[in-house]
């Protein structure tokens, strides 16, 4: 059972992997066994992060570089970074996003162009030219795997201000749907993740500090924000030998909040 979630011998790429969420899957990832490629606009940060988890003494190892999947030209020379280091990749995880907030009447035209194109563009196109060597490494009983990283404010209408955001996620969500139905014959799985409240740097403003994030575990249903685990025990399913039979699907890493509602419609009735 124990080599459910184990990864040695698997070769991953994490975009956006120096902060938050992806160096929380970095992590998990190396720890499990992988060698991990981490790539985001701040080449440097990642080669921090690298060097941290080669640190750890773990079975996997890490390597940082820079990579920017906000144009294509960006896009082409991520590709082509990724190709000089492996022949092999087994694990494809688009985490790089960014965000936006305004109030609706304050929101500019340029918040929805720069967003849309790491969010999705930059998912769909780094797919796109990755698949040959995904393809490559899958097999029936071991496809590979690509992970796409959602968000809760894709699943339910919860824009915050953040209204680019929002409709970029439910694009990505949906995009894995169609990807997941397009690949599975190619022996390659794409799910997605639907994330709650973690603490990252997109997130500083609210969980920046133990009494901001206990605010906003507040009005979560499992009462606090997400943390390493929570995002290690998803990805390792989705990656290892346990999600080897799942594509299309949505993992809601939110503490319930995909499941929250308005008040009951009858409440006043039944007073």
């Amino acid at each position: 059972m124990q080599d459910l979630f184990t990864l040695n011998g698997k070769t991953a790429l994490i975009t956006g992997g120096a902060t938050g969420i992806g160096r929380m899957a970095a992590e998990a990832m190396v720890r499990a066994g992988a060698r991990v490629l981490i790539a985001s606009r701040k080449g440097h940060a990642c080669e921090a992060v690298a060097a941290e988890l080669n640190a750890l003494d773990a079975p996997g190892s890490a390597e940082g570089f820079a990579g920017d999947v906000g144009t294509e030209s960006g896009i082409e020379a991520l590709v082509g970074e990724v190709k000089t280091r492996t022949q092999q990749l087994d694990i494809l995880m688009n985490n790089s996003g960014i965000t936006w907030g305004a109030e609706l009447k304050d929101f500019p035209h340029q918040a929805w162009e720069k967003v849309m194109n790491v969010n999705v563009t930059g998912v769909f196109d780094l797919t796109r030219r990755l698949l040959p060597m995904l393809i490559e490494s899958g097999d029936l009983g071991d496809p590979a795997r690509v992970i796409n990283v959602g968000s809760v404010m894709g699943e339910i209408p919860m824009g915050d201000g953040a209204y680019s955001y929002a409709a970029s996620k439910a694009a990505v969500i949906h995009m894995s749907k169609i990807l997941a139905k397009e690949l599975a014959h190619k022996h390659v799985t794409v799910n997605a993740l639907a994330p709650g409240p973690f603490v990252s740097k997109m997130t500083a403003f609210a969980t920046g500090d133990e009494e901001k994030r206990a605010k906003v575990g507040k009005d979560v249903p499992l009462g606090r924000v997400g943390c390493y685990e929570d995002i290690a025990g998803s990805v390792l399913f989705l990656s290892g030998k346990g999600g080897a039979y799942v594509t299309g699907s949505v993992v809601p890493i939110s503490g319930g909040i995909n499941v929250m509602s308005g008040h009951n419609i009858f409440a006043s009735a039944l007073e």
